[in-house]
């Protein structure tokens, strides 16, 4: 094998074994005829990886589309964590003190409006693939949704039970009472807290993490895992499914009002940021760690956006 056919095989590999056994020996054809004319070239491994990256979540190709919705709903609840994290933080500062600007009461009061609009939209989409899900295994033919099926189950169970656990430490309890105060839900922004306790800068800084007590160090490990073994179950479970080409219809509705939502909760995020003014006691103190969550929202609703607009396509007739 010549040094440009290992490099070729390597490139290969970022597509699945499904596109790879079908695609692979062509790709790689053409990959040595570009190397041929192009021996070093960083934009080929560029597109390569990226469009092989894409075709592994199930961007682009011959995917169906319930892996497409699952991709979605990998991404929207990436979304969501990171925009959780930021809307307890803002809801610890909301319990203690009025905002300092009007622009920084809004921003909350429409995140926090927009979060119950994602649970909602979750509910409604949750509803028809669970009676397909609970169908198949009534009638003995969810065998391959087993496994996936039980780790959401199990994820899911223990990021509940943890964060309830954890959501005693709040420290929004004890806050100062005011006129608005009440448009927060205390003890939903507790859970909120206690689910999103991963989300943070202290991991930047041991010293400072050291001195958490050793069970909540262990939930801000352990919570993530919990988190993703359930979206990472729920998507499994989804992309195995056989939905009706009116249930796939229903969910891609609720899809793309999902993304509107996300363009509008980043903007109220932003307006937060722009606002200025830490606030009354720092509450309201906008931090890398913010920052970073809204860029990875952005980038968590450009991949929700292209999975609906596959979907869509896929089921188009």
């Amino acid at each position: 094998m010549t040094r440009a056919e290992k490099r070729a095989r390597w490139l290969v590999l970022w597509y699945p074994r499904a596109w790879r056994e079908r695609y692979g020996d062509e790709f790689s054809e053409l990959l040595l005829a570009d190397m041929a004319e192009r021996p070093r070239s960083w934009s080929r491994a560029f597109d390569v990886a990226r469009s092989g990256a894409a075709a592994r979540v199930g961007l682009g190709g011959a995917v169906h589309a319930g892996a497409r919705l699952a991709v979605f709903v990998c991404s929207g609840s990436a979304f969501v964590l990171f925009g959780t994290a930021i809307w307890a933080q803002l809801a610890i500062g909301w319990q203690w003190s009025r905002p300092a600007t009007p622009a920084t009461s809004a921003a909350i009061i429409a995140m926090s409006c927009l979060l119950a609009g994602f649970v909602a939209l979750a509910a409604l989409g949750a509803a028809p693939v669970l009676w397909t899900i609970a169908t198949r295994f009534a009638t003995r033919r969810g065998r391959a949704l087993a496994r996936p099926f039980a780790v959401f189950l199990v994820g899911a169970v223990v990021a509940v039970l943890g964060a309830r656990h954890f959501a005693a430490g709040w420290p929004g309890t004890g806050g100062h009472p005011w006129a608005h105060q009440h448009l927060l839900p205390g003890r939903l922004a507790a859970l909120a807290w206690a689910e999103t306790l991963s989300v943070t800068s202290y991991w930047a800084h041991p010293g400072a993490l050291l001195g958490f007590p050793p069970d909540e160090l262990l939930w801000m490990a352990a919570s993530p895992v919990a988190l993703v073994a359930a979206v990472a179950g729920g998507a499994r479970t989804l992309g195995r499914l056989e939905l009706s080409p009116r249930v796939l219809r229903f969910e891609l509705v609720l899809a793309r009002l999902a993304c509107w939502a996300m363009v509008v909760f980043v903007a109220a995020a932003c307006c937060w940021i722009a606002a200025g003014g830490t606030g009354p006691r720092n509450l309201f103190h906008v931090g890398a760690i913010d920052v970073v969550a809204v860029v990875a929202m952005v980038a968590t609703l450009l991949v929700a956006r292209q999975a609906g607009a596959d979907a869509r396509a896929t089921i188009a007739p």
